[in-house]
């Protein structure tokens, strides 16, 4: 079940929203736990048994944690075990067949691979119990001891399938003590349509243009049209996942919630470095606190530091996907912040803004295509015809066609993505209710409308 269908806006979440509200406060995380569990059963009913088990390991290995406080070394061998659980489950199911795959191109084997499916929404909910039984040990939370608030919290439905990655420290208090408001609900609405018609309206258009291009054969493929294409998936990948991030922080505040924003406009960043301060920032945040910093983050010498930085951005870009470009799309980051820190930001700081919005828009494009391909070689493939390289033409007739159709798509993506229309709704039609009201509900019609017609499109980020 997607946030983006009409089973989910017509069914679930009116039902979900009338038994929340009709239960009383001790039986609210009762009914968030357990619809949460039917919304991921829906889409995953097999894997559900493993939802469940994560969550009654992760909540006695909190409670172990906390109960051997004494005993130091006691301590830190159960934290070591539930860290290590988790990753080995994290890996079974997600790195299997990638890794008999490495042995087969590495040794003369023939080892089959396995029919193990992805989980939806493993990777996130993972990082979610680890960072629970870390927090837990470094005593920046208490062990949960109601068994249903700590499997809301990890099985939470509006951000237990994409994220965000919301750390247990910050939602802890919430879990028991949240208020459920009016204005709440009211910006929850209006954040969670917003993230719609993200989704809806803008992400999954101009992905059609990227997949117009991404289909052709790679030497039929102009320089231009490369570009556009690109272009196109970088609009889709961030209309889709900071309207899913909106969405899901839309309804947390339906349900009284307050969750942290994922994306402040990346796309205006003027470094790499402040890229990644503004894209998937849970994600950011997750690995900064929990292999970073333990690693010695930046209180170390310069080689140590570049050390940290390559070995998290490579986990970076496994967490991603059990894939070599993936993991090339970590390390290809890892070096360009490496070189920021080295020396780069000093000459970045006297270029003017344009110049270093520019430089880190080209170096992101160039990142998504290592991401957006199938594989090594197909992401090889296509930088080679953005650069010219082969016998490829530097415009053709799809380019033309491509550019005139959706140029009036590409003009309200790219002003979408700047912070300039929220500055305007919040200065001038934030405060007029029947101004708003109006704007939300053309927004639900044309979503509606747009649902009813298309067909099954789940967010980019459920792969992950």
């Amino acid at each position: 079940m997607v946030f983006s269908s009409i089973l989910f806006l017509y069914y679930f979440l009116p039902f979900i929203l009338i038994l929340y509200y009709l239960s009383p406060k001790k039986r609210k995380n009762a009914v968030l736990f357990v619809g949460s569990l039917f919304f991921y059963a829906w889409g995953e009913p097999v894997y559900v048994a493993l939802l469940l088990l994560s969550t009654v390991f992760n909540y006695f290995i909190g409670i172990g944690i906390d109960k051997v406080d004494d005993k130091p070394a006691l301590q830190k061998l159960t934290l070591a075990f539930g860290v290590v659980v988790n990753l080995a489950v994290l890996i079974v199911f997600k790195y299997t067949n990638f890794l008999i795959s490495m042995v087969n191109t590495v040794l003369p084997q023939d080892i089959p691979l396995t029919r193990i499916t992805l989980p939806i929404g493993i990777s996130f909910f993972t990082f979610q119990t680890i960072s629970y039984i870390v927090d837990v040990y470094r005593k920046n939370a208490k062990a949960q001891k109601n068994y249903i608030n700590f499997g809301t919290y990890v099985a939470l439905f509006p951000q237990l399938i994409a994220g965000p990655i919301v750390r247990y420290n910050s939602i802890d208090e919430q879990l028991s003590k949240r208020r459920e408001t009016i204005e709440g609900f009211t910006s929850g609405i209006i954040c969670f349509v917003a993230g719609m018609a993200k989704k809806v309206l803008i992400a999954n258009n101009i992905g059609m243009l990227w997949e117009s291009v991404n289909s052709m054969p790679a030497g039929e493929i102009s320089v231009l049209a490369s570009w556009l294409g690109i272009i196109a998936y970088a609009l889709q990948i961030y209309f889709d996942f900071s309207g899913y991030s909106d969405m899901a922080i839309g309804l947390g505040r339906m349900f009284g919630f307050e969750f942290e924003k994922n994306f402040d406009y990346p796309y205006i960043s003027k470094s790499i470095t402040e890229f990644w301060r503004r894209w998937h920032i849970s994600l950011s945040t997750w690995f900064k606190e929990y292999v970073y910093i333990p690693l010695g983050g930046n209180r170390v010498g310069k080689v140590r530091l570049y050390l940290n930085l390559l070995i998290v951005w490579t986990l970076t870009g496994v967490w991603h996907g059990a894939g070599i470009n993936f993991m090339a799309w970590g390390v290809y980051y890892a070096i360009i912040l490496i070189v920021e820190k080295g020396f780069l930001h000093k000459i970045l700081d006297k270029i003017p803004s344009i110049f270093r919005v520019i430089y880190s828009l080209f170096l992101v494009l160039i990142g998504w295509v290592f991401f957006a391909s199938v594989d090594m070689g197909s992401a090889v493939e296509y930088l080679k015809t953005m650069f010219g390289m082969g016998n490829v033409a530097i415009i053709d007739s799809t380019f033309m066609y491509n550019i005139t159709s959706y140029a009036v798509l590409l003009v309200v993506a790219i002003v979408a993505m700047l912070p300039y229309p929220r500055m305007l709704w919040n200065k001038y039609l934030s405060e007029k209710k029947a101004v708003s009201f109006i704007a939300v509900l053309i927004a639900v019609v044309l979503c509606t409308a747009y649902m009813v017609a298309s067909s099954y499109n789940p967010f980019l980020y459920f792969r992950f």
